[in-house]
């Protein structure tokens, strides 16, 4: 489908889903960002639904002004994939013994590495760049640094909720490496406060919700959220590079006949900050639960636990930003998931896949998302399909 817009606002709002099919509450946010002065577009994709402030599933485009809470609290929480030279061929029939050896080597949950990891140590990993971004450290947010030891420990681990490892094949039978997170807690801290500075500034009293404070460029304090929001970034980038490089470490050494080769990594964020120019002007883009999708751009758009996940290439569509849909969306909270289905129902929709299927994972279960191949059609103008693979192995904090 082309995108349809929303009438009534005061810029325009571009929606590449059924409106009728987006509940009230987020059409009510989606108004109220509409209404913020710094504002030149919003661009909403086919999984969109309630968020904190602003929707999941939004891009908004600002000039002067960001807006913290629509990017999120986890900041930088996005996807990685890489191909490998495995095929199905080469797997065993009893598919538990490699995911308990994944969850041995990453942490999830809450978890995190006894020891910091040392990147040197990871076979391949990029370590360009490595102090300096530890240094960098010393110039964010003072109510944070006593996080700095947590923050090292938790590098390189998976964390909660949708959170997710995956092993999976495409159709062609080849077997693919994805996971899914982002700057674990000091980037939810960090976040927290700055929406909690933004929230006392005067130019945000009266706003129609409070969590759509902005900061103003030119400000110390839009300084020093971009200074922090650009460190978040790059640790949600480095949190999914290294545990890439822990899971291929498994692969090989549970593969070691077969000795796996990897493709080139394919990463990108899905909630997170850009500076980008449209129609001649410099503008602010906040992808919350949306990927860029610039022409040519590879991106992954993930289903649920039980369900196919898709490889892009973006078409380059200007009218949505560049951007393309973050994954399935979710239909249902997860207080309503838990509460509708069983983890007998889980059972039954995630057959086939090695994973969890117990009551702590119950809110994942896969008929709590939109199906994702609906997801994909109604973003046809904005991405190509380069690969569809499905998992056998999730992993789950």
């Amino acid at each position: 489908m082309s995108y349809v817009e929303v009438p009534g606002a005061k810029v325009p709002i571009r929606m590449w889903a059924d409106p009728a099919s987006v509940e009230d509450g987020a059409m009510q946010q989606l108004r109220n960002v509409s209404t913020l002065p710094w504002i030149k577009g919003l661009a909403v994709m086919p999984d969109v639904h309630y968020g904190k402030g602003a929707t999941v599933g939004s891009v908004i485009a600002m000039h002067g002004a960001v807006c913290p809470a629509a990017v999120g609290v986890d900041i930088g929480c996005g996807m990685s994939a890489v191909k490998s030279s495995l095929t199905a061929n080469d797997l065993p029939g009893d598919l538990s013994r490699l995911r308990s050896k994944i969850e041995q080597a990453i942490p999830v949950g809450r978890g995190m590495h006894g020891e910091t990891v040392d990147p040197g140590r990871l076979h391949g990993f990029p370590t360009q760049g490595w102090d300096d971004f530890w240094s960098r450290f010393d110039g964010v947010a003072e109510a944070v640094k006593f996080r700095q030891e947590r923050a090292t420990k938790q590098m390189g681990t998976l964390g909660s909720g949708n959170h997710m490892i995956e092993f999976c094949l495409d159709e062609t039978g080849a077997v693919w490496l994805m996971l899914h997170s982002g700057s674990r807690n000091i980037g939810k801290e960090l976040a927290e406060h700055h929406i909690g500075i933004a929230q006392r500034l005067a130019h945000n009293q009266g706003l129609v919700d409070r969590d759509l404070a902005v900061f103003i460029s030119d400000t110390p304090q839009m300084a020093e959220y971009r200074n922090d929001l650009h460190w978040a970034q790059e640790y949600a980038k480095y949190n999914r590079a290294i545990m890439m490089a822990l899971f291929k470490e498994v692969v090989r050494k549970e593969f070691k006949r077969a000795q796996p080769v990897f493709g080139s990594e394919i990463s990108c964020h899905h909630n997170y900050v850009a500076e980008e120019r449209y129609e001649g002007m410099d503008l602010l883009i906040t992808r919350k639960g949306a990927i860029r999708a610039g022409s040519g751009e590879y991106g992954i758009i993930p289903g649920s636990m039980g369900t196919s996940s898709y490889i892009v290439k973006g078409l380059g569509n200007e009218k949505a930003f560049n951007s393309a849909s973050h994954g399935a969306g979710r239909r249902m909270s997860r207080n309503a998931a838990k509460r509708r289905f069983t983890t007998r129902d889980l059972e039954e929709q995630t057959r086939g896949v090695e994973c969890r299927k117990d009551s702590g994972v119950l809110d994942e279960i896969p008929a709590a998302y939109k199906p994702i191949e609906q997801v994909m059609e109604q973003q046809r103008d904005l991405v190509e399909v380069v690969a569809k693979i499905k998992q056998i192995i999730c992993v789950k904090g």
